[in-house]
């Protein structure tokens, strides 16, 4: 293991200032030197990437994929309450971590060498309350930053979630069009090919929901859009099949925005967005139903509940296309993880198998299921290029710590949709007619 201690390093990356005003003055100037038998024990060959710490000295290699910057030794008294991944992102969002380097790469051998690392033994444990008292990190807990959110009330209760919904979502529309850019969408894209921008993706990826429920087929079909963002799945749908659409939200502010969209694209009179629960829906009945985006924040206890309530919307014969994320044996965001803390509280992964299971339990016949995953991680890099590419004017609108959450989960992201970890499945349902029939085509050659 290469250990340094080398003030001209940590000048080139603004540390040595840093040092200067630490705020553990009695720490070693050797950081490196008091950490090297912790990062023994965590990578077994030796740390994949270059560290450098407040003081200048350093670990690891120099022609590593990137740099991890740690900037103050608040870091470790963050680690000595939280030993886990949320202690590691409470740093991060407050400046404290940065990295260098090719972003996604660093991601990826950071998670694949922590996968693969033994368990921590006693000595490791020893090692690291060692060089914490060595470092000054033993004491009161440092602030958590304040964009960190505990939800209260029953899980997947209709008031939880609407909060767990406006967390995520009503940070401001002039930040989601800076990320997201024109086409104002928040789900995976569709490229057609390399060349493909970003908006042109987008539209693709709607049209393809639009030809699989069948809008092509006949004029003014009602349909319903669950969980709609900021409109663009509507106003496509009304737009360019003349569909009539019923699209709900619980964000206040994506249903003010969406109006305003569908108001300026001339659709308002086709287009009728709500401030609505998809459990308050009845007495109503659908053509067809999209729902992009949306099941993630319904929950494994609840999906049967949800494809029964979309399932009773239905006109025999109607239609469902479920797009949504989904993990290999699913994935529940709880408790101390960065994810469900910042990002997506509550939400919840679930396999694509269970999803249609769900689907079959309340009636639906399952029709096709395709996997987007590659096209999402194309989609992630679009948007963390966009919020970088902008990133002054990001932190102006949300602050430093929200544009710097955005730009881990979403670079992050992009790295499990990349290897697998992360999925994202259409799946295509029909309510089937009492006399059996689906009315389906016979082949895809209608949405291809």
């Amino acid at each position: 293991m290469v250990v340094k201690s080398d003030e001209r390093r940590g000048e080139d990356h603004g540390l040595a200032a840093t040092a200067n005003v630490s705020l553990f003055p009695h720490c070693s100037t050797r950081v490196a030197t008091q950490l090297a038998p912790l990062l023994e024990r965590l990578f077994d060959n030796g740390p994949p990437v270059r560290f450098v710490f407040w003081d200048g000295s350093t670990i690891g290699p120099d022609d590593g994929p990137g740099t991890v910057l740690f900037r103050s030794a608040n870091t470790f008294r963050r680690l000595a309450w939280s030993p886990n991944e949320l202690g590691m992102a409470r740093a991060f969002i407050a400046g404290e971590i940065d990295l260098e380097g090719d972003l996604y790469a660093v991601l990826k051998v950071l998670h694949d060498t922590a996968s693969a690392t033994r368990r921590l033994g006693p000595r490791a444990v020893a090692d690291a309350i060692t060089a914490a008292l060595r470092l000054g990190a033993i004491g009161l807990p440092p602030k958590r930053p304040e964009e960190e959110v505990h939800l209260s009330g029953w899980r997947h209760s209709k008031r939880r979630d609407a909060a767990a919904i406006r967390h995520h979502y009503d940070v401001g529309d002039e930040f989601y069009r800076l990320v997201l850019g024109p086409a104002m969408t928040y789900s995976c894209a569709r490229f057609g090919t390399s060349e493909t921008s970003l908006e042109m993706a987008q539209r693709s990826k709607h049209d393809l929901v639009c030809r699989k429920l069948g809008l092509p087929d006949r004029r003014r079909m009602r349909l319903l859009d669950v969980g709609c963002g900021w409109g663009s799945m509507a106003v496509h749908a009304a737009r360019t099949y003349d569909a009539s659409v019923v699209a709900i939200t619980l964000s206040p502010s994506q249903a003010r925005s969406a109006r305003a969209r569908a108001r300026d694209a001339g659709m308002d009179s086709q287009v009728e967005i709500r401030l609505q629960d998809y459990r308050d829906l009845g007495g109503e009945t659908f053509d067809v139903i999209s729902s992009i985006g949306m099941f993630e924040h319904v929950g494994a206890k609840r999906m049967g509940d949800y494809f029964s309530t979309l399932y009773s919307l239905l006109v025999p014969g109607g239609r469902l296309l479920n797009h949504a994320i989904s993990a290999p044996g699913g994935s529940k965001m709880q408790g101390p993880s960065f994810i469900n803390r910042y990002v997506f509280p509550d939400g919840e992964l679930i396999d694509v198998a269970d999803a249609a299971r769900a689907m079959e339990r309340v009636g639906f016949e399952v029709r096709d299921v395709e996997s987007l995953r590659e096209h999402y991680a194309l989609t992630l890099r679009a948007w963390v290029a966009n919020l970088e590419e902008s990133w002054d004017q990001a932190v102006k609108l949300v602050g430093e710590p929200r544009a710097r959450i955005w730009r881990l989960y979403m670079a992050a992201s992009a790295n499990g949709f990349e290897d697998g970890g992360l999925a994202v499945h259409q799946v295509l349902a029909v309510r089937p007619a009492a006399s059996g029939a689906s009315g389906m085509p016979r082949t895809r050659a209608g949405w291809d």
